[in-house]
């Protein structure tokens, strides 16, 4: 090996769900929304002179920062931005988690947080969740360098109470705890109430879910103006320009169709359930599910087998093969006939 390959840092990467490039493929396998963003984000979009990109976005992002703060009831400097939620937390991993002291996320999570951990050099501990996927809230009671927990949790799609969070936070005052609401508009109670009583509690959300802009890139946190500004200051000690025009545009358009948002969380809470219920007259064990996605299990057939032949009938899932996790699939919501050609197809494999 030559000497300067040992100055290479040297990371496991995150694996992202994969993204097939043929066509004709029913793509459960990313949690991304099955439906078009609001009327009001296609028409923005057609508004838009391509001649302003030529031009470097607004380095602050202030008119989407703004309208964030108005939609969500915050004050001013109460809202940092990013390109995706991966994006903002990948900015307080670098921001906050500054300390000698292992910072604490479940064992089975979203697993990004071990890469970004490693990749900053953060030391880690991963408390188990139960044999039904539950947070034991009082694992997390131990000193600390700092917490993140994604509620709703991914892949397992379960979530925690409001009264859990808050008991999560009395318990933590001396470091930064994360909430990851990636998945909160499907289900589940959000900490956003919280706060202003905790000025170390940092709420972290998406587009690429409930508002069908994955394709635009665009997270979110919401906190304390201090952290906030905190976050602001890394960000632009790394890159100033995070934010692309057309993303500012269209997520701050996204936030004025409120109607057509909710219709489409009802749609897909309807279908998940209805989904739900197919999936366990066929054998399957599901997770009770707050997310836009099932996590289940076949009594008899192995999750791996199951994973091989839908994709072989271009139906794409996402399996993981990870200890404790290794016989579930986590199956994203479609639109009805894509969930009822799911169906048919496991009746076909499984009989």
């Amino acid at each position: 090996m030559k000497q300067w390959e040992d100055n290479i840092r040297k990371v496991t990467p995150y694996v992202a769900g994969e993204q097939p490039k043929e066509k004709d493929i029913i793509k459960l396998n990313t949690n991304e929304n099955p439906y078009p963003p609001s009327p009001s984000v296609q028409k923005k979009y057609s508004e838009i002179a391509l001649d302003r990109l030529r031009m470097y976005p607004d380095p602050e992002a202030s008119e989407l920062v703004t309208s964030l703060e108005r939609y969500h009831g915050l004050d001013k400097g109460q809202v940092f931005v990013g390109v995706g939620s991966d994006d903002v937390l990948s900015m307080a991993f670098l921001t906050f988690f500054n300390s000698d002291k292992p910072i604490l996320f479940p064992d089975v999570t979203y697993s990004f947080y071990p890469v970004w951990a490693n990749m900053y050099r953060i030391p880690f501990e991963t408390p188990f969740v139960d044999d039904q996927f539950e947070i034991t809230v009082s694992d997390y009671h131990r000193e600390n360098g700092g917490v993140i927990i994604a509620n709703p949790n991914a892949p397992t799609s379960l979530a925690l109470p409001l009264d859990r969070i808050h008991d999560l936070l009395r318990h933590n005052q001396d470091v930064i705890v994360i909430i990851d609401e990636a998945y909160i508009d499907f289900g589940g109670e959000s900490a956003l109430p919280l706060i202003d009583r905790y000025e170390n509690l940092l709420v972290v959300r998406t587009y690429s879910k409930s508002r069908s802009m994955a394709g635009m890139r665009i997270g979110y946190a919401m906190g304390h103006p201090g952290l906030i500004q905190a976050m602001v200051s890394v960000k632009e000690s790394v890159n100033s320009y995070t934010m692309s025009m057309l993303s500012i545009s269209l997520g701050t358009a996204s936030l004025a169709d409120e109607e057509y948002f909710q219709k489409r969380i009802i749609q897909i809470k309807e279908t998940r359930e209805k989904t739900k219920n197919e999936l366990e007259n066929l054998g399957f064990f599901v997770v009770e599910s707050s997310a836009n996605f099932v996590f289940a299990k076949h009594k008899t057939i192995p999750a791996e087998q199951l994973f091989h032949e839908l994709r072989e009938r271009k139906i794409y899932v996402r399996y993981f093969k990870k200890q404790r996790i290794e016989n579930f699939l986590r199956i994203s919501i479609g639109t009805g006939d894509e969930m009822k050609k799911l169906i048919e197809t496991l009746e076909r494999i499984i009989t």
